[in-house]
């Protein structure tokens, strides 16, 4: 049988190399149009800011030794511009001298990826407009900085890839500003008050965020030297272009494969519509697990995972791909952020019924040195107590945090199953309680009625209108809000009667909870408390 594939990267070689392990005498080649065949896209905002110090460290294999590595064969400079399904065979064009020519297969494997998506206004072909896709695109950028003629550059696009560029210019000096036409950073993986806090973070920084912006044109003369945008021009000695993907399908557009905007239609087993041709990475549509809906996801993991599936299913095996939940984990400028699962946006808009909370957390022992906190927004399926998504922020590991609701998702976990796991301890790594276990504690007693709140989007919406803020907190820490010490709470408190509307305020939500305990005790009926306290809660109006 001979396979063959077009395009490497991550998909593409995964397929190759597993199915030359399950059938080592398939014959498997690999066309592709780049002189690299498999590099690490996620790593070149990290070589932009010298985290990542040689370009050689972010190409994965070269040809040479993946073939020797896996027996499977690779040219590359090589586009493959037509598919035709009567004849089995491609068109290719060798980049190198322009000559065309054919290449049958039995069975073929399309791992296209996408190309960066670029607008269509005036200015973008200046010089210091760069592109963030390739290894070269990486050192073009940093080759400016280090030369020193990029000072000050706005990124387009509010999105992990310009997040993450934003964060390693900043790191290397450069003034950075991020523009994105959306209300918030970040919209299809957090949630918009999660959102706001990473915009707070960003700003602490120095890389100033405008949100609803649109970009209307560069200029310069000859290179980059001032932003038009849909509020106010921006002086920039660079632009970085980092408004999303697009399929690189153009060619298969008469080929009469199944296609939405660009993407290939793939069942369970990556099969496109014509049973001998398959598609992975970032040019397929994959499903979401918990809605079933279509689903594109440009991330290198679902990459392998779709790779290594297909080489399963092209070696005869039934196994089937259950969709993808959107994890994603990104260092971002000032704070870490991880997700998993179904947003509050996507879960309501999904037709579920849910309850969330937010809670901060120590990251572990708060005596151990470089401890910190983890701000976690944790989603449930308000019947069935399932967990259906999380959002965590902070500056330490908030991977481990993600891959825990990973697994539970996946095992369609409630939180009553997740409440009593003997989760890892040390001072070093976690808390004694750990913090995802403090969260899916939280939320029950929220579900049973124990904990009464308003969320931080709740608050921010005005529906807190009417309470008055009391400080809770160890020491008074809220500028003109009454401040009232647990500890010294025995009865009905002087000055607060028990009907009153009361917002009980902390630095994160602990001490509050404990004094609304204590007041309802006492006979007080309107307490809440605000989840997150003043640490996620930045802008209290008292």
């Amino acid at each position: 049988m001979k396979v063959l594939i077009v395009g490497g990267v991550a998909a593409g070689t995964k397929v190759a190399a597993r199915l030359k392990r399950l059938q080592p005498d398939s014959q498997v080649q690999i066309l592709t149009k780049g002189s690299d065949i498999s590099y690490a896209g996620c790593g070149l905002p990290y070589y932009v800011g010298r985290v990542i110090q040689e370009r050689e460290d972010l190409v994965v294999n070269t040809p040479e030794a993946f073939n020797a590595l896996t027996g499977a064969q690779v040219r590359t400079g090589v586009e493959v511009i037509a598919l035709d399904r009567n004849s089995k065979t491609v068109t290719a064009k060798d980049l190198s001298n322009g000559k065309e020519f054919q290449e049958s297969y039995d069975k073929l494997v399309l791992s296209v990826g996408a190309h960066p998506f670029v607008p269509n206004c005036d200015g973008v072909d200046l010089e210091n407009v760069f592109l963030m896709r390739t290894p070269d695109d990486a050192v073009a950028l940093r080759s400016k900085v280090d030369a020193g003629q990029i000072k000050r550059a706005v990124v387009v696009g509010g999105g992990l890839i310009g997040l993450e560029v934003a964060e390693n210019l900043c790191a290397q000096g450069v003034k950075v500003s991020v523009i994105d036409f959306a209300a918030h950073v970040l919209p299809e993986l957090l949630d918009p008050e999660v959102s706001a806090y990473v915009e707070n973070a960003m700003a602490d920084m120095g890389i100033m965020p405008f949100t609803g912006v649109a970009l209307e044109a560069i200029s310069g003369n000859g290179k980059v030297e001032k932003v038009q945008t849909s509020r106010r021009p921006m002086k920039a000695d660079a632009v970085v272009l980092a408004m999303g993907f697009r399929p690189s399908t153009e060619f298969l557009q008469d080929s009469g494969l199944e296609m939405f905007k660009g993407t290939l239609l793939v069942d369970d087993g990556m099969r496109t519509n014509d049973p001998d041709i398959y598609a992975v990475g970032d040019c397929a549509l994959v499903t979401n697990r918990f809605t079933h809906a279509r689903q594109w996801s440009a991330m290198g993991s679902t990459a392998n995972i779709a790779g290594r599936l297909a080489a399963a299913r092209l070696s005869g095996q039934e196994v089937a791909y259950p969709g993808v939940l959107g994890t994603g984990v990104a260092k971002l400028p000032g704070v870490n952020m991880g997700r998993t699962g179904l947003t509050e946006t996507a879960a309501k808009k999904a037709g579920f019924e849910v309850e969330t909370v937010i809670t901060v957390t120590d990251d572990k022992a708060h005596y151990y040195p470089g401890s910190g906190s983890f701000l976690t927004k944790m989603i449930c399926e308000k019947t069935s107590h399932r967990l259906l998504g999380i959002q965590v922020l902070g500056k330490g590991a908030v991977d481990k945090m993600t891959d825990i609701a990973v697994t539970a998702i996946s095992l369609g976990a409630s939180l009553e199953e997740l409440q009593h796991c003997d989760f890892a301890y040390a001072p070093p790594f976690s808390t004694a309680i750990h913090p995802f276990a403090v969260t899916i504690n939280v939320l029950l007693n929220k579900l049973n009625g124990e904990f009464e709140t308003f969320t931080p989007a709740e608050y921010a919406n005005g529906q807190a209108e009417g309470y008055r803020i009391i400080d809770a907190s160890i020491q008074p820490s809220i500028p003109g809000a009454p401040y009232i010490n647990l500890t010294e709470v025995t009865g009905p408190v002087q000055g607060c009667a028990p009907e009153e509307k009361l917002l009980l305020v902390c630095s994160k939500g602990k001490r509050a909870y404990l004094l609304q305990n204590r007041l309802k005790h006492f006979g007080y009926t309107n307490t809440r408390v605000l989840e997150g306290g003043t640490l996620f809660n930045t802008e209290l109006k008292v």
